[in-house]
């Protein structure tokens, strides 16, 4: 089995994004901070950003909803970058590493268009990859079977003829590992730098 190119998620892999970074200040109380994530400023919330719907829609109709958390809700993208605390060095180095030795690599991240350039400005790892496939950009998101077809697309462009099983994706949302997987990719699911060196090893990338 041969190994032909790596795809990487981005978040919880190689930065560090967390409502909790922002909202616990905003939201000190935890179980007041746990309900408002799972009532209002929900995940399927900011999915529907990632997916491509501007922030100021997706602002608007969940204030519509919610208005008497309106600060709360604007606070969200407003003070976006507060979420982010930096790279995460293990993932970083995990990729250092497979360009070390040559492995073609590509990113597919559900980002918001929007946010996503703050990303790239102040992510050096960023520019590793040889395409990026941000979910904002095209309006679809993982676990989405077309999005994963798109990102085989962007590879075939370097790597003519590539077939499914000579792909590996990692992914922290383990959801997203399993649809890679059912599309006969590699799919790995990121719990930590270790684990996945000691998988990648196993399918004789070297690393």
């Amino acid at each position: 089995m041969t190994i032909k190119a790596v795809v990487f998620d981005f978040g919880g892999v190689l930065i560090d994004w967390n409502r909790e970074y922002l909202y616990k200040h905003l939201i000190p109380d935890d179980t007041e901070r746990r309900w408002f994530f799972d009532n209002v400023c929900k995940m399927e919330w900011v999915v529907q950003q990632d997916g491509g719907q501007t922030i100021e829609e997706g602002t608007a109709e969940l204030i519509a909803v919610y208005p008497e958390h309106e600060a709360l809700i604007r606070a969200f993208y407003a003070r976006w970058p507060e979420m982010v605390s930096g790279a995460m060095e293990e993932g970083v180095a995990l990729v250092d590493r497979l360009e070390a030795a040559g492995v073609p690599l590509f990113g597919l991240t559900n980002w918001s268009a929007e946010t996503f350039p703050y990303a790239w400005e102040r992510f050096d790892v960023l520019r590793k990859f040889r395409e990026i496939v941000v979910s904002g950009r095209v309006g679809l998101v993982k676990p989405d079977p077309q999005i994963f077809g798109l990102m085989r697309t962007e590879i075939e462009r370097h790597l003519p003829g590539i077939a499914p099983d000579e792909l590996v994706f990692i992914d922290d949302n383990l959801k997203n590992a399993q649809a890679a997987t059912a599309l006969g990719w590699h799919g790995v699911h990121y719990t930590g730098a270790l684990d996945t060196e000691t998988k990648l090893r196993a399918l004789n990338l070297p690393i």
